[in-house]
């Protein structure tokens, strides 16, 4: 048999490594969960943090841990502008679902930022928890366009698009927009927004007509919040732990907070590439486009492009705050 080459020894010594790393973060990260889990009564705590684009790292703990005889009672700490809308009102619909199916209390608390999809998914709670001087609200839905016809021209740039249908390529940056289009996509505005206003009225308990005075895109502080019944109470997260435990009928000193553990960005991470991306913000994703299967002068230019002209979140209704850009 013919001896390994140095160059055939050193990769599958590479091989060699890449797995067990591998194997020792999977075991790592799966004892330290159960490190961290050592009482009977637990309230789990979990985040909504950033642009809500999908929602799924989010989703996966609730729906991971909220059935655990364990876990008498959950907390949702948000600190969120909001986002795309489908995804919001996932969140709203499976926080929903965890309280409906598990029968546990879950309080949502914020000390920073609770707006628009933010605010959408907290209605899910049975209570919300917001510091006096939080930002709340921005109920309402934003969609942006920019015509960039001009610049075009200025680059001595022609585009030209062929479509099935008058509506396909609505929304395009190189010509100005129609009266039909502009109609069409209020319509759709509209009711987006109805989506949400009703959803505020409903979770809250609040007359529609009260909802609609301040259901015009306007923030408010926590306090204000409170006091027009947008919110229950003003409070810390300490305060809403507290409040949640209570509602479990727990009492201090019998239970625990278990926040599962949030993995640190890697080098095995920016080499993941074509994977499911999480939120914006909770998220290598803008890493790995720019270091990974971007790295490209097209590639560049896009993030250039997105980031300079703010065009990342446009032609899409969001429930976002407006003015919030990364």
């Amino acid at each position: 048999m013919k001896p390994w080459s140095f160059r055939k020894k050193f990769v599958a010594g590479l091989l060699i490594i890449f797995v067990a790393l591998v194997a020792y973060r999977s075991y790592k990260t799966y004892q330290d969960d159960e490190e961290s889990r050592l009482s009977r009564n637990e309230i789990l705590s979990l985040e909504i943090n950033g642009v809500i684009m999908n929602g799924k790292k989010f989703l996966h703990a609730l729906k991971k841990y909220a059935k655990d005889d364990t876990v008498k009672a959950i907390v949702i700490d948000v600190n969120s502008p909001g986002g795309a809308v489908g995804p919001s009102q996932e969140l709203y619909y499976e926080i929903l679902r965890a309280k409906k199916e598990t029968k546990k209390p879950i309080v949502c608390v914020s000390t920073g930022l609770m707006a628009s999809g933010g605010y959408y998914a907290a209605l899910a709670c049975d209570k919300i928890v917001v510091a006096p001087g939080a930002l709340i609200g921005s109920i309402g839905v934003i969609m942006e366009f920019a015509n960039l016809e001009r610049l075009y021209d200025w680059a001595k740039i022609q585009r030209y698009t062929i479509t099935s249908g008058k509506f396909k390529d609505s929304g395009s940056e190189y010509r100005p927009m129609r009266d039909d289009e502009r109609a069409l996509f209020q319509e759709m505005i509209t009711e987006v927004y109805d989506q949400f206003r009703g959803t505020v009225a409903k979770a809250r308990n609040l007359p529609l007509e009260a909802v609609t005075q301040y259901a015009d895109g306007r923030v408010m502080t926590g306090a204000k919040a409170v006091e027009i019944k947008f919110a229950d109470a003003e409070g810390t997260y300490e305060d809403a732990v507290k409040m949640v435990a209570r509602m479990a009928n727990l009492k201090e000193g019998d239970y625990k907070v278990f926040k599962p553990k949030r993995e640190k960005i890697s080098f095995w991470d920016i080499m993941e590439f074509g994977g499911e991306e999480e939120d914006d913000l909770n998220s290598v994703a803008g890493l790995k486009s720019l270091i990974g299967s971007k790295v490209t002068s097209e590639g560049v230019a896009k993030e250039l492009v997105k980031t300079v002209l703010k065009t990342k979140y446009m032609n899409q209704p969001l429930f976002l705050m407006p003015g919030y850009w990364e």
